[in-house]
């Protein structure tokens, strides 16, 4: 396979790893509920309230990372062992 074949593939397993990920979504949710905290412990005086919604960013980020775990599991997994080694190969060799 040409370079500009590796490169185009490359690119096109990028371009889906991108739009597939939830890690945008993870960190605009953690950092409204840390906006939120900060409203209800500073804003509103409700320190209780601001320190148990100060707990959701990092439950939401693990969450996060546990599925994005999952979908690089499955894809790793219908690749197959054979594919696997190759690209593992491929990335050391270009070191």
């Amino acid at each position: 396979m040409s370079m500009q074949g590796q490169q185009q593939m490359k690119d096109q397993a990028t371009k889906e790893a991108a739009g597939e990920s939830t890690t945008d979504l993870a960190i605009l949710a953690s950092a409204a509920s840390v906006a939120l905290s900060w409203y209800q412990f500073f804003g509103r005086g409700n320190k209780m309230q601001g320190m148990f919604i100060g707990l959701w960013p990092p439950t939401i980020l693990a969450f996060a990372s546990y599925f994005n775990q999952k979908r690089m599991e499955q894809k790793l997994t219908s690749m197959g062992p054979s594919r696997i080694r190759e690209s593992i190969e491929q990335i050391l060799s270009s070191r």
